[in-house]
């Protein structure tokens, strides 16, 4: 359900970046999906929030790094707004097994987040990539997919975002962002780890190329 307040931060997304959503390989439909995008702004899980239909937007639950998004009012908007599942990032110089340890962690929480019914937004890339490009991605979303066979994963590429708020900057320059959602990815029985992150991640990219 959404919070009364919802209406009030979509407006105000939607006047800074505009938040603009593109539909070019599938439909918003009321299905159960985890969007899948790049990451390079603060502001990417706002804006793609609020790129989805109400309908759709109040059943997605983004899935957001809990040390970023655990602190004062940030905070109360992951709980009360976005009902965010938050990760906890590894730990500097973790051994292997801590790291190894965390990894499955994160993605039992998140696969513990689909049970209800919710759509995800995921960003598998693990952290804002500075670059023009879109870095490797982590193992996490193919653990996911084979942990609930047939789940549409929808890419999604977010534009402009680095421009309205470019890393390590806290003030947001106005600029036109914009959403585009391709068509639905789903792991293939038997397929490996490897092709599957490289077929993912292509299908985000080429959605930057149109």
């Amino acid at each position: 359900m959404n919070h009364p307040l919802t209406p009030v931060l979509i407006a105000a997304v939607k006047l800074l970046c505009g938040a603009h959503a593109r539909w070019v390989g599938c439909a918003p439909e009321a299905r159960q999906r985890i969007y899948v995008a790049n990451h390079g702004s603060h502001l990417d899980t706002v804006v793609l929030w609020a790129a989805l239909p109400p309908a759709l937007r109040a059943r997605t639950r983004p899935v957001a790094a809990a040390d970023y998004w655990s602190r004062g009012f940030r905070r109360w908007l992951a709980d009360r707004i976005f009902r965010a599942v938050l990760i906890p990032r590894g730990v500097p110089n973790a051994s292997a097994e801590e790291r190894e340890a965390g990894a499955r962690a994160a993605v039992e929480t998140t696969a513990a987040a689909l049970a209800d019914g919710s759509s995800l937004i995921l960003f598998p890339e693990g952290t804002r990539h500075p670059g023009a490009g879109v870095a490797p991605f982590k193992p996490g979303i193919w653990h996911l997919a084979r942990m609930r066979p047939g789940l549409e994963l929808v890419p999604v590429w977010l534009d402009n975002l680095k421009r309205v708020l470019p890393k390590g900057e806290f003030a947001p320059v106005p600029f036109l962002a914009s959403a585009t959602f391709g068509a639905p990815v789903v792991l293939a029985e038997g397929e490996e780890k490897g092709p599957f992150l490289d077929r993912l991640r292509n299908a985000v990219v080429e959605l930057g190329r149109r």
